[in-house]
């Protein structure tokens, strides 16, 4: 064979291998497509599934821990301005406004005075200069003159138990001095309206009080007048 020959023979063999390398990998390569759409990779490997939303759940309040009413503080009651002390004797009252009888008598010892008291006596009603008689036995314990009660007797009973108190006098029985004993119905006095009484109306203030152990004048716990005026006992 000659030179020449072999030559070409080597190079159609050559070519011959390179076309049967291309036919191959082209063949590959359609194999490898599929007709398929290629999955993007933000899809296949990196989408992550989004978790619902988880509602909070609701919170119920937590009820208060009910704390124990306080024991209602039980009032003590006053005893009733007209109770009598246990064991004294009420007495028996005479209506210290001569010519006054007891049918006369209006109860005014629970009328207000002012807007946080009440009045704690009688008012008698009688034309200025009318005798005031002492309601009971008694001594005088104090004559005295006030801004609101005017001229005033304060008279204990013989027990020194009971205080009759007379206010709003024109004047006091002529030569009435502290310390005097008077009996049931002598003239101590004479209704008026000295103090903060009307001159329009003139009147016997009467009080009547139970006497503390110091026994002082100014000072015991009221009993309303009414009843035992009026005759009823069971004050």
């Amino acid at each position: 064979m000659s030179r020449g020959a072999f030559v070409r023979g080597l190079l159609l063999f050559l070519a011959g291998v390179l076309v049967g390398a291309n036919a191959i990998y082209f063949l590959l390569a359609r194999s490898s497509d599929c007709n398929c759409e290629p999955v993007p990779p933000a899809t296949a490997a990196c989408v992550r599934a989004t978790p619902a939303p988880v509602e909070p759940a609701e919170v119920q309040p937590t009820p208060a821990t009910p704390t124990a009413e306080p024991a209602a503080a039980v009032p003590v009651a006053p005893a009733p301005a007209t109770t009598v002390p246990a064991g004294t004797a009420p007495p028996t009252l005479l209506v210290p406004v001569q010519g006054i009888k007891a049918t006369d008598l209006l109860d005014t010892y629970d009328d207000p005075r002012g807007s946080d008291r009440v009045h704690e006596a009688l008012d008698i009603m009688a034309p200025a200069g009318t005798p005031v008689l002492a309601t009971a036995d008694g001594t005088i314990e104090k004559l005295f003159d006030s801004d609101n009660g005017g001229l005033t007797i304060y008279q204990f009973d013989p027990s020194g138990t009971w205080c009759y108190y007379y206010a709003h006098l024109q004047r006091y029985a002529p030569g009435l001095s502290e310390g005097d004993t008077v009996k049931r119905g002598q003239v101590i006095g004479y209704v008026g309206s000295t103090g903060n009484a009307s001159a329009d109306a003139p009147h016997l203030h009467f009080g009547l009080f139970v006497l503390d152990e110091e026994k002082q004048w100014w000072r015991g716990r009221p009993v309303n007048p009414y009843p035992l005026l009026r005759g009823n006992q069971q004050a």
